[in-house]
């Protein structure tokens, strides 16, 4: 099948006015918890803690914070993209237009980035509030978040091709991406941890895309950056090749 930029530019079109309309719960709610976050433990607790490898508590928290709401947004919006395509059997109509299996999978991962990437930068605006937020490297602080919004914008999809009612669509974001986010250096440096301990920290994904983008936003890094750029890539190689050949095999998609 031929490359269809007017139907792809379509498709993307309907998937970023599919979580705009509904902005007050895939943009404004992110954006409250996230000020509630920084208020709370970047702010008050923050006082109590002082500084971590030099920096104040805020500053350290705020990327974590950041990494977080681009990875649960981007998961969000492809997950229910596709579930709810399946669930009103709308999926066939994607289906049968003019789209080929890369550009059906690119158009459900454009609106995860786009969204991902706006959560993000609302919650950098509001970290403003509170701190300077630098970014002490622009093009990794880049780089982290639209590759971080790629690897769960694929995971979404898998969940969305998977899951058969709601429930479990709502289990990995609950069981998964949160408890890894919050044990992968959210809230804490890795060195406040008992030594045994730091060893399956470091076996956590989510350590290395918190760290990673930490290290973009004040410099300060406690993870191999460069065994976080291979886990990043090898993870959108595989999940978009997983997500790929489910798409061309109709895998529940096609009845």
């Amino acid at each position: 099948m031929k490359f269809n930029p007017i139907g792809l530019y379509t498709f993307i079109r309907q998937e970023i006015q599919r979580f705009l309309r509904v902005g007050q719960q895939t943009l404004f709610t992110p954006w409250v918890t996230a000020l509630l976050y920084i208020f709370i433990f970047g702010e008050i607790v923050g006082r109590r803690i002082g500084n971590i490898d030099g920096v104040s508590y805020i500053d350290f928290v705020i990327p974590g914070l950041l990494m977080m709401n681009v990875m649960q947004s981007s998961f969000g919006q492809t997950s229910s993209s596709l579930y709810f395509k399946r669930f009103a059997r709308h999926i066939e109509e994607i289906l049968t237009a003019p789209l080929s299996y890369l550009e059906m999978i690119i158009g459900h991962l454009a609106a995860g980035i786009l969204r991902g990437v706006i959560v993000g930068a609302g919650v950098y605006v509001l970290a403003l509030l509170f701190t300077v937020a630098t970014v002490s490297h622009l093009g990794l602080f880049i780089f982290y978040v639209i590759s971080v919004s790629t690897v769960f914008s694929l995971a979404g999809l898998l969940i969305g091709i998977w899951a058969d009612d709601f429930e479990k669509l709502a289990l990995p974001a609950t069981y998964i991406i949160m408890p890894l986010t919050f044990l992968g250096g959210l809230f804490n440096s890795i060195h406040m941890l008992p030594e045994k301990f730091q060893f399956f920290v470091r076996l956590n994904p989510f350590f290395y895309f918190v760290d990673g983008l930490r290290y973009s936003m004040i410099g300060v890094s406690e993870s191999n950056r460069f065994v976080g750029a291979f886990l990043i890539s090898t993870l959108i190689l595989v999940l978009g090749f997983w997500v790929w050949n489910l798409f061309k095999k109709g895998y529940k998609i096609r009845t």
